[in-house]
């Protein structure tokens, strides 16, 4: 993970030069414009504010801070200045079309940053949803330009300020994983990947997105709660169930089937490709600004299978059915702790080293795709096991990584990101046992 000052989110850090402060000054040779350059130095940041001072200047077409007062008091300034801007970024993201299609697209990039920030009060943060509530002057906005003269106007408070300079921020990520896309051609190929699976992987006995629905009925301990029984019932079976007792869960599996050896072998699967959002949110966990070094795992596919015997199974089928689709299939990065006692090795913040499964990535048809393998009691721990559940990774990775506070300053939204991280994992977990 890269150290965040060194990259272009420390621009959000209220302890750094580039704190947004409680009162807007822009003076150059006041005490706080002293005091501003004396940081700079102090945190050997000063190339790093020369870079960001001239984008600024140049999307504005300004030559100093006092020209940005006028545009501020110019709407017909402004107006040309928007045109020009959108323009700009068009050219630098790649986006082609019309002058409206270049201004939908990056304003689209508004929606994906305001969505970063509602995903986060609406899931990890839900309990203290009011506390980072977005300003309603900000969250209308998606405008660049009309952001950046907030982030320069003294009547705004210092809060709108500071959300105005993370929604530019998370627009910009957004921007570059739109060029990313496109350049990559991920819409394509997710469409590939569900043709090669339901032409060559599952079985063709059923019709496509036909599934077999069943139930884990499964006993979890009280120290954990990780799974010591699972039984696979019917539909009928489950719901005929009475009420579940303490450390009992039925979860629900919609499954479907491949052949192996004249053998119809069922798989739940869930198969995904990351939405934007998601993937701007890695980026910030990750500290990276470039989405091809972090984002690897845009299409995925998770599969659950009854015994190690079948997920062997399964890997074996997909290997030969790439073959049958006319393409070489290679496996890279394993990580396999469904069948040895390696602990896993993954070391992203919050992960746990208890959390047992195969994952690996399938290069095929050009494609390079995340496949995450479980069985039935490994897949029931991914989902309920203390240290091990996904939510509650979910959870973790987001303040661990310091992702939470770097989104949401405790001078700024009044939150302690460690109490609220407590509460939030109490509460995943009050959740997953209930």
């Amino acid at each position: 993970m890269a150290d965040i000052r060194e990259t272009m989110f420390s621009i959000l850090l209220q302890d750094g030069p580039f704190a947004t402060p409680d009162d807007l000054v822009i003076a150059p040779f006041s005490k706080v414009g002293r005091r501003t350059v004396a940081s700079l130095v102090r945190h050997g940041e000063q190339t790093k504010y020369r870079v960001l001072r001239n984008q600024i200047f140049d999307l504005l077409g300004v030559q100093s801070y006092g020209e940005i007062q006028g545009l501020i008091q110019d709407p017909v300034a402004r107006k040309a200045v928007t045109a020009k801007a959108y323009r700009l970024l068009g050219n630098m993201f790649g986006i082609k079309g019309s002058e409206g299609e270049v201004v939908a697209t990056v304003n689209n990039y508004s929606r994906t940053a305001d969505g970063v920030i509602r995903s986060l009060r609406d899931t990890v943060l839900d309990n203290f949803s009011s506390f980072i509530e977005m300003t309603n002057e900000v969250d209308a906005l998606s405008n660049p330009v009309e952001l950046m003269l907030l982030m320069f106007d003294e009547r705004y408070h210092k809060k709108a300020r500071f959300e105005a300079k993370r929604k530019l921020l998370l627009m910009n990520l957004a921007g570059s994983i739109d060029q990313r896309e496109r350049e990559t051609n991920i819409e394509s190929k997710f469409s590939e990947f569900l043709e090669f699976l339901n032409h060559y992987v599952w079985s063709p006995e059923g019709r496509i997105g036909e599934l077999e629905l069943s139930y884990l009925f499964s006993e979890h301990g009280e120290d954990d709660f990780s799974c010591r029984k699972c039984t696979v019932l019917s539909l009928e079976e489950g719901q005929g169930l009475q009420e579940l007792k303490a450390g009992q869960k039925l979860t629900l599996v919609k499954r479907r089937r491949f052949a192996m050896d004249s053998t119809a072998v069922p798989i739940y699967v869930s198969i995904r490709k990351k939405p934007s959002e998601a993937k701007v949110l890695k980026l910030i966990r990750k500290g990276e600004e470039n989405p091809a070094v972090a984002v690897d795992d845009e299409l995925g596919l998770l599969g659950v299978l009854d015994s190690l015997a079948d997920v062997k199974a399964f890997q074996t089928h997909l290997t030969r059915s790439a073959i049958a689709a006319d393409s070489f299939m290679v496996l890279e990065d394993i990580s396999d702790t469904l069948t040895t006692s390696a602990s896993y090795r993954n070391k992203n913040a919050g992960s746990s080293v208890e959390t047992r499964m195969l994952k690996f990535f399938a290069r095929l048809g050009g494609m390079r795709v995340e496949f995450i393998v479980h069985t039935n009691e490994s897949y029931l721990n991914y989902l309920y096991q203390r240290g091990v559940a996904h939510d509650e990774y979910e959870v973790k990775r987001v303040f661990d990584s310091g992702a939470a506070a770097l989104l949401f300053p405790e001078d700024i939204y009044h939150l302690d990101m460690s109490f609220a991280r407590e509460r939030q994992i109490e509460c995943c977990r009050s959740q997953l046992e209930g």
